[in-house]
C-alpha cells in the first residue's frame, strides 16, 4: 500500500510537469471548473457561455471580443477520453428551439474543450501572429463539491454534527426515529444498515427539495453505478468513540472511510485538483425564499466546502513544486433576471456577504475573487406596474408551471445584507419585515440575429474576470 501511494504520487508529479511544460511553451490551457448546488443553473451557464463565445455579439464586457482580437472559436474533442463530453448541442437546442425548455440538470462530471484563436495586444502585437488558447470547461455536480469537506472528518464527528443539525427538521423524522432505535454497539446486520441508508437517502432528497444545502454525502443524491453498493450503505449514528469489532458502529465507520477513499479522493485527485479557474453558482434567491434557516444553511455549506479549494498563483515553478492552484474564483448569484436591474446590486452584496469568509481566505492566499449577480439565459423582460399609488419595478415572463404570461415583484431585498444574515444566524424561523417570493420562468422563444448568442446578464463580465487575462 505504501509503495503504491508513493508510485502514484510520483506519477502525478510527472503528469504535472508534462502539463506545465506543454501549457507554458506551446498552446496555453485554462481549466475552468463550473459547479453549484442543486438548481443553480450549471448546465444553462455552460451552454450559454459557449454559445456566446462562438457568437460574440453580446459579449462587449469581454475585452478580447470587443477589441475584435478573437479571430475564431471552435469546439474540439476534450483531452480526457475517460470523461463524458458535455452535451452542448442538445442543451442548446433545448434552449433555443421552437418550444424552448430547460435542459436536464448535471448528474455526473463532463467536459468540453473550446479553442480560441486570439491575436495578441500590446506594442508587439503587429510582430506576432494569432495563438490558440484552449478553454477546458469541467462541469461537476455541486453535491460532489460538498463531499470534499468530509475528507478531514471522522465518522464520529460527521455523525454527531449531522444528527444535531437535522433532528429538528420535519423531513428527517422517519430517519431520526429509526436511528434512535438502532443500537450502535449491537452486532452488524446488513438489513438494518440498508434500512438506515435508505431512510437517510430519502431524507437527503427531501432536504434538497426544501432548499437545504448541507446534503452530504453527495453520491447519496446522485448514486449512478454505485447504487446499492456497500460504499453507499451507511448513515450517521450517535456515537462517543471507537466501538467493538463487528458492531454496527464499526461497520458504518469503515464504510464512511471507504466512501472517502474510493469516491471522494479520486474525484479530488483526478479532476478537482487540476482546476485553475473556478465559478461557483449559487441560487441565493431560492434560499432567501425558503427562509432564514435555508440562508444560514447555505452560508455554512459554502464556507465549509469552499475551504477545499487550493487558492494561489500558478507560476511555472509553483506548478512544479506545489501542483495546481485555483487562481481565480467567481461567486455568482444566478437567476438575476428574476429581479429588476435596480435590485441587482443588492443581490450582489448579499452574495458577497454569504461567501465573505471563503473570499477573504482565497484573497489572502493570492487568488483573485469576485462576486456577481448574473443570468446565464435571460428569460424575462423588465417593466413597471402601479400598485397603491407607487410604481413597482417588476419582471415579465412565462410561468413554467402554467405557461401563462405574468408580471412578478419578488419583494424588496435589503440594502444591508446583515438584515438577512443576522436573523439567519440567530435561527429565526421566518423573515419579520418581508416575504420574499420566487417564480419559476420558462425560457422565452428566441429570434437571434447572426453573430449573437443567447441573451444574458453579465455573462461577458463573468468571462472577462475568469479568463480574460489569458486572452
Amino acid at each position: 500500500m505504501v509503495i503504491s501511494r508513493i508510485a502514484d504520487g510520483i506519477w502525478r508529479q510527472v503528469e504535472t510537469v508534462q502539463d506545465t511544460v506543454s501549457e507554458t511553451f506551446f498552446e496555453p490551457v485554462v481549466r475552468l471548473g463550473v459547479t453549484g448546488l442543486a438548481r443553480s443553473g450549471k448546465t444553462v451557464f455552460i451552454t450559454s457561455l459557449v454559445a456566446n463565445l462562438l457568437d460574440r455579439g453580446r459579449m462587449p464586457g469581454l475585452l478580447a471580443a470587443s477589441e475584435g482580437r478573437i479571430e475564431a472559436a471552435f469546439l474540439q474533442p476534450q483531452p480526457d477520453d475517460t470523461v463524458p463530453r458535455f452535451d452542448y448541442e442538445n442543451h442548446l437546442a433545448a434552449l433555443t428551439g421552437p418550444t424552448p425548455h430547460w435542459p436536464d440538470s448535471t448528474r455526473a462530471i463532463s467536459e468540453l474543450r473550446l479553442s480560441l484563436k486570439v491575436r495578441p495586444n500590446g506594442l508587439l502585437s503587429g510582430l506576432q501572429g494569432p495563438r490558440t488558447i484552449h478553454l477546458d470547461i469541467v462541469d461537476y455536480p455541486g453535491e460532489w463539491l460538498l463531499d470534499l469537506g468530509l475528507m478531514e472528518r471522522s465518522y464520529e464527528d460527521w455523525s454527531n454534527d449531522t444528527l444535531s443539525r437535522i433532528e429538528s427538521r420535519s423531513a428527517a423524522e422517519a430517519f431520526v426515529a429509526l436511528a434512535k432505535t438502532a443500537d450502535p454497539e449491537a452486532k452488524h446486520q446488513e438489513t438494518l444498515a440498508q434500512d438506515l441508508a435508505r431512510e437517510f437517502a430519502s431524507y437527503l432528497q427531501a432536504a434538497r427539495q426544501d432548499g437545504f444545502s448541507d446534503c452530504t454525502p453527495g453520491r447519496f443524491l446522485l448514486p449512478g453505478d454505485l447504487a446499492g453498493s456497500p460504499v453507499l450503505t451507511f448513515a450517521p449514528l450517535r456515537t462517543d468513540g471507537p466501538s467493538k469489532r463487528g458492531s454496527l458502529h464499526r461497520e458504518m465507520a469503515r464504510r464512511f472511510e471507504a466512501y472517502k477513499k474510493r469516491v471522494v479522493q479520486p474525484f479530488f485527485r483526478d479532476h478537482f485538483a487540476r482546476i485553475d479557474r473556478q465559478v461557483v453558482l449559487v441560487d441565493a434567491l431560492g434560499a432567501i425564499h425558503q427562509g432564514p434557516q435555508a440562508v444560514e444553511d447555505l452560508r455554512a455549506a459554502l464556507s465549509e466546502t469552499l475551504s477545499a479549494f487550493r487558492p494561489g498563483n500558478n507560476g511555472f515553478l509553483s506548478n512544479l513544486l506545489r501542483g495546481k492552484r485555483v487562481e481565480k474564483i467567481l461567486f455568482a448569484a444566478t437567476k438575476a433576471d428574476h429581479l429588476h436591474h435596480k435590485q441587482h446590486p443588492r443581490l450582489t452584496a448579499i452574495m458577497q456577504a454569504l461567501v465573505r469568509q471563503a473570499q477573504d481566505r482565497a484573497q489572502y492566499a493570492g487568488a483573485g475573487t469576485a462576486a456577481l449577480s448574473i443570468a446565464s439565459l435571460r428569460a424575462t423582460t423588465e417593466d413597471e406596474m402601479k400598485h397603491g399609488g407607487d410604481m413597482l419595478p417588476v419582471v415579465r415572463g412565462t410561468l413554467l408551471e402554467t405557461g401563462k404570461e405574468a408580471a412578478f415583484y419578488p419583494g424588496d431585498l435589503p440594502q444591508d445584507p446583515a438584515h438577512l444574515l443576522t436573523p439567519a444566524r440567530q435561527g429565526a424561523e421566518a423573515w419579520l419585515d418581508q416575504d420574499y417570493q420566487v417564480m419559476r420562468f420558462a425560457p422565452a422563444p428566441l429570434n437571434l440575429r447572426p453573430g449573437d448568442g443567447p441573451p444574458h446578464i453579465r455573462l461577458d463580465r463573468t468571462a472577462e474576470f475568469l479568463f480574460g487575462d489569458r486572452l
